[in-house]
């Protein structure tokens, strides 16, 4: 149970300040106006469930397709926590950044029917640094054929923490309108600045667990 928490607190606390749904959600309202009510629920609802199989396909897949290409998975783990770490300063000092693409980066594109893929999805919704997060945390998982217990019970904390993403992704969305009031400016960059610090803690315990997983290899 306690492995099941660990992935699950890992997951959430790190996809979360990256993801970001709620600083998203006034672009996703900026870009979803010229729709009802009915039809913005529902490009809400297919976004969350495509964020969700994104994040997941990247947990899942990214991991093995880089020790495909025989880069060791302890390395992978420093790389991906040195992002981390990264992305997590970029939030906590810099006065504006964002993994998403908001409404003044897409308004320049060509004009194409709303998606709920593009744009709304990615890179709305899902940009790279996520991506990169989720790789980093897939490959933050026990090894070998003596812990596959705890593998079954890391990838059910890690696939819940990652449907807690998609079901919050559907939520801003949802309540787009409504949170931007509740929350304003000021509330908004309180939830990133601390999030921010939580993220470049897991950054750093991160790249621990890889160095120490690499020099007991060597």
């Amino acid at each position: 149970m306690n492995s099941v928490v660990s992935a699950f607190l890992l997951t959430v606390a790190g996809l979360f300040p990256i993801v970001n749904p709620i600083e998203s959600a006034p672009f996703f309202l900026g870009l979803t106006a010229g729709v009802n009510s009915a039809e913005r629920r529902l490009l809400a609802r297919r976004v969350a469930i495509n964020g969700f199989l994104l994040l997941l396909g990247s947990m899942a897949l990214g991991p093995w397709l880089l020790e495909f290409f025989g880069i060791q998975i302890p390395v992978v783990r420093i790389a991906g926590g040195l992002v981390v770490t990264s992305l997590g300063w970029k939030l906590l000092s810099q006065e504006q950044w964002s993994d998403h693409a908001g409404s003044a980066d897409l308004a320049g594109k060509p004009r194409r029917k709303l998606g709920d893929f593009y744009p709304l999805t990615m890179p709305l919704t899902v940009g790279p640094g996520s991506m990169s997060v989720a790789i980093t945390i897939g490959s933050n998982r026990p090894e070998g054929p003596a812990h596959l217990s705890q593998l079954a019970l890391h990838a059910t904390g890690a696939l819940l923490g990652v449907l807690v993403i998609g079901v919050s992704i559907y939520l801003a969305y949802r309540f787009a309108e409504g949170l931007a009031r509740l929350l304003g400016a000021s509330g908004l960059e309180v939830l990133v600045r601390l999030s921010a610090f939580i993220l470049m803690c897991i950054g750093i315990e991160i790249i621990w667990s890889g160095y120490s997983a690499l020099t007991a290899l060597h």
